[in-house]
């Protein structure tokens, strides 16, 4: 039986892990009472009598807590941006390669993935590896997500009884470039320049489609779509969580693994022109689900163990 301490329980990520995790007939959930919810002291105890500590907080108060943390047998497991990029730290997508996984399972200190990032270094990581795309490609990445992955001040305002009509249309944000997710999926896909990115908010609670569109004759040692193919699905034969498919169809909702902790990972275009798209959930593989996934990794667990029949 493992002993889980959630440090931020309240947040969107933290409510969803929690209610995973409670299924469960081999955690211990340590509850810290609402009182002693924003107590140093308190959450300090509480981070060093667990085994796992999930994070769920904001940058500088998952920073703090690790600080919090003396015991080194407890493993941390952080769904915020503070450690996504730090060497000292697994990256939690076992699914991108050998090294990944390793990191996961031996590690103490797991970052989980941001959910735009997910989408885009699962297209773009295999990609780089195998020298199919440069590292100084101008890589370019369009993202469609549902409201929940804005917290829970975004989802009140979606769904409010007075919203606003904007709400109603997909939303680009992030037009400066300056997105949080950005320095991650940059270092962590091993490219020379930061892609041009441009996320999208829409009108639908979750699920995301991550499109990267691509040049074959700006590629390597590929000439043609199926190319693409073959070397995708080559790279995740024998995942449990993610798959890659041909598209064939006339649309693309991105909310079609709404509610699932696995993606999809779907080629579409031609041998000239290339849309790669990763399908998902932003609150499953693209949050808890990864959270859950990792820790079952770390812990020697079945490793889609409560994500399976989701």
């Amino acid at each position: 039986m493992h002993k889980v301490f959630i440090d931020g329980k309240e947040g969107t990520t933290g409510l969803k892990l929690a209610e995973r995790l409670k299924r469960r007939d081999d955690i211990e959930i340590l509850e810290i009472p609402e009182e002693f919810r924003k107590d140093t002291a308190a959450r300090k105890d509480y981070l060093n009598n667990c085994d796992i500590a999930f994070l769920c907080l904001p940058d500088e108060a998952a920073k703090e807590a690790v600080a919090l943390v003396e015991n080194p047998r407890v493993k941390i497991i952080d769904a915020s941006t503070a450690h996504r990029t730090k060497e000292t730290w697994a990256y939690g997508f076992p699914e991108l390669g050998y090294e990944f996984r390793k990191k996961i399972e031996e590690g103490y200190r797991i970052a989980v993935p941001g959910c735009h990032a997910s989408g885009f270094l699962s297209i773009v990581c295999p990609l780089v590896a195998l020298g199919v795309l440069s590292t100084d490609y101008p890589v370019v990445c369009h993202s469609v997500t549902g409201y929940t992955g804005g917290g829970k001040k975004m989802i009140a305002e979606y769904e409010g009884e007075n919203r606003s009509l904007a709400l109603d249309s997909p939303r680009q944000y992030a037009l400066g470039q300056s997105h949080k997710h950005l320095n991650e999926m940059t270092v962590i896909s091993g490219l020379e320049y930061q892609p041009v990115f441009n996320p999208i908010v829409a009108s639908f609670p979750q699920g995301m489609a991550v499109t990267v569109p691509l040049y074959t004759r700006l590629l390597n040692n590929v000439k043609t779509n199926e190319d693409v193919f073959s070397a995708l699905k080559s790279h995740y034969d024998g995942q449990k969580l993610v798959t890659v498919e041909r598209f064939d169809g006339k649309f693309l909702a991105a909310n079609m693994l709404a509610g699932k902790n696995s993606m999809k990972i779907i080629v579409g275009g031609n041998d000239e022109r290339i849309n790669i798209t990763a399908v998902f959930d932003n609150l499953g593989k693209g949050a808890s689900g990864a959270a859950v996934q990792c820790m079952n990794i770390a812990t020697g667990t079945e490793e889609t163990k409560g994500l399976t029949e989701e």
